[in-house]
């Protein structure tokens, strides 16, 4: 049984070095920045070279991650390595990717050409993708102190706030369904908030408070409009004019409420919320519980509100198809996220039965999804419901590099920093 023990800080620090970076370092582009992520399920194809902003600005946030650890002498390795191709990427992006009116294009080709992903739509189709930008620049001014960068990151911040409050952004790959409120853009806004503030607590940037007043603003919109009494979290919320017996309505997504509830512990703990800690807490029970599989283990991609296959009303959105194609799909990041999460709510309630959830997770992911050819490394990152590799696309035509390495590297530190306290508390105490 895993805990918090210099054994389980051994086996993260093991797998990132020897399962993860490996796979990502053989896939930079050294030439014009960023990394080629268009692999198949398997990672043994690179299909494309097109490059996704989405996925860009997450892989500088982790490099810039993976450096400031190396300085810390958290995890092994060279930070400059990280380091140097983390600014070529934010480069890149930023020469690029921005567009006239100061949005982000969708999809870039390998030397940064813009692309259209939908035909005819235009290059902005998701802030997502400002989003992200905004968390890998945010990361990088953090770790490097460039002040270039941050104040970039604020100008595409302010951008992503003004199109918020006018109403006017899109969401690729999955557009919010007409006549509902998503979850998705507070809780995408929480961690962007809580990411730049960090960043500008870092300078001592006079904006520093506005932020992080934003990201607890953020946080209570997700606790007082999504998180219901019984502890679902909703991922669609209809207008009093629709009815709640819909698809739409009554679908849950275990592993994006788990994923939200990590944000929302993270700032209620900073903001000394110790009941809305116990409340995420209690969310993520309850999306654990609806969520896991007992047949064949995992956690769904989709379920009912009431557990099992989704089951509503449909409104012919074509999100519905996407909800019953794969609502039995086990996906690489909500197992991720779920690791992480369980400790985290561990740590901050000592409650044991996110211990046992920790346990449960741990011995299905590291089961089912690293790749057991060692050659090729990191995870097949998407499964059927038995747990076989699927060639199939979720979301965007790539194989991801956040979820995983941001997930395995958030609990090295979490374990590093909690082992270091007990051993501070121990040298006093002697």
């Amino acid at each position: 049984m895993w805990s918090f023990n210099k054994d389980l800080l051994e086996f993260y620090r093991e797998h990132t070095n020897n399962v993860l970076i490996p796979f990502w370092m053989r896939a930079l582009d050294y030439k014009n920045g960023g990394v080629y992520n268009c692999f198949n399920n398997m990672g043994t194809e690179l299909v494309s070279k097109d490059k996704f902003t989405w996925s860009q600005g997450r892989f500088i946030w982790v490099w810039a991650r993976l450096a400031s650890m190396c300085k810390q002498e958290m995890i092994s390795g060279e930070a400059s390595v990280f380091l140097d191709h983390a600014y070529k990427t934010v480069n890149f992006i930023w020469e690029h990717a921005i567009l006239e009116n100061g949005n982000c294009a969708y999809l870039l080709s390998e030397t940064g050409e813009k692309k259209e992903f939908i035909p005819g739509r235009g290059y902005d189709i998701s802030f997502y993708a400002d989003c992200f930008v905004v968390l890998g620049f945010a990361e990088y001014a953090r770790v490097t102190l460039d002040k270039d960068v941050l104040e970039k990151a604020l100008k595409i911040y302010d951008r992503i706030d003004t199109r918020l409050k006018e109403g006017n952004v899109s969401s690729e790959p999955i557009p919010v369904p007409h006549g509902f409120a998503a979850q998705s853009f507070s809780m995408i806004m929480l961690n962007v908030t809580q990411e730049l503030a960090f960043a500008l607590e870092t300078f001592k940037h006079q904006r520093f408070y506005e932020i992080n007043n934003m990201a607890y603003l953020y946080m209570k919109d997700i606790m007082d409009r999504f998180s219901l009494k019984e502890g679902r979290v909703i991922e669609l919320l209809p207008s009093e004019d629709l009815q709640k017996n819909t698809l739409l309505y009554r679908h849950v997504n275990p592993g994006h409420a788990i994923e939200c509830m990590w944000f929302v512990m993270k700032e209620a703990n900073k903001a000394g919320k110790k009941d809305w800690i116990q409340k995420a807490g209690e969310n993520v029970k309850w999306a654990f519980n609806v969520g896991w599989d007992d047949l064949y283990g995992g956690l769904l991609r989709f379920t009912d509100c009431l557990g099992g296959e989704p089951k509503g009303i449909l409104i012919g959105d074509p999100y519905e198809k996407a909800i019953h194609g794969s609502w039995d799909t086990k996906l690489w990041w909500p197992h991720s996220e779920t690791l992480f999460t369980s400790l985290l709510a561990y740590k901050l309630t000592g409650d044991n039965e996110f211990l046992s959830m920790y346990n449960k997770t741990h011995e299905y992911t590291f089961r089912i999804f690293p790749n057991t050819d060692k050659e090729i490394g990191e995870w097949i990152q998407i499964r059927d419901r038995k747990g076989q590799p699927l060639d199939k696309i979720t979301g965007l035509p790539v194989k991801d590099p956040y979820h995983i390495l941001r997930n395995v590297l958030l609990t090295i530190e979490m374990l590093y920093d909690t082992l270091n306290e007990e051993n501070d508390f121990i040298g006093k105490q002697a």
